[in-house]
Parts: C-alpha cells; sequence; structure tokens
C-alpha cells in the first residue's frame, strides 16, 4: 500500500465549463431559409460557393456546404461519364446498322 501514496486518496473535484465553446447553433428557421435557398436554380450553386469559401460564415453551414459541393462534383463526373458510355454505345450501334446495309 506504501507503493502507492496516492491510491486512498478522496477523487478531486472536475472543474467543468459551463458554456459551450464554439460556432452558435443553427435554429430550424436557419435550415429552413438554407433549404428554400437550395431549391433556387443557379443561386443554389453561388450560394454554396459563398458559404464554403466564407471565413465569418458558421462553420457547421461552411462544411455542409463543402460536402454539397463535393456531392455535386462526383454527381457531375459520373454523369460525364454515364453520358459517354451512352454515346460509344449508340456510335457502336449506328457504326453497326451501317455495316449492314
Amino acid at each position: 500500500m506504501e507503493q502507492y501514496p496516492n491510491y486512498s486518496q478522496p477523487p478531486q473535484a472536475q472543474n467543468y465549463s459551463n458554456s459551450i465553446s464554439g460556432a452558435p447553433v443553427l435554429t430550424v428557421g436557419n435550415w429552413v431559409v438554407t433549404m428554400l435557398i437550395m431549391c433556387v436554380p443557379i443561386v443554389n450553386i453561388v450560394m454554396l460557393i459563398v458559404w464554403s469559401a466564407s471565413s465569418n460564415e458558421n462553420p457547421n453551414r461552411k462544411n455542409w456546404a463543402i460536402a454539397q459541393l463535393i456531392f455535386m462534383a462526383v454527381g457531375v463526373v459520373l454523369w460525364i461519364l454515364m453520358f459517354g458510355m451512352i454515346a460509344g454505345s449508340m456510335g457502336g450501334f449506328m457504326q453497326a446498322l451501317q455495316s449492314m446495309n
């Protein structure tokens, strides 16, 4: 028992802060306005770029905007690949039809 002199001491009080440091929470109203803005074509892309590049934007909305832009970029790349595959298939089909005549 003498090896561990602090073993039998009572637990010490922890200093917890009642205030939460960080970004303010976005309200439901803020999210409703955000979603309404996302329904407007062209404006949605512009606002996503503004929110993701702004240094004084709420970090929650900023991270969400960055994630949305990433998903949009992946969607555009997949769309281009799909369009290329369909165009290639149609080109092969048209070539096969021409060779039959």
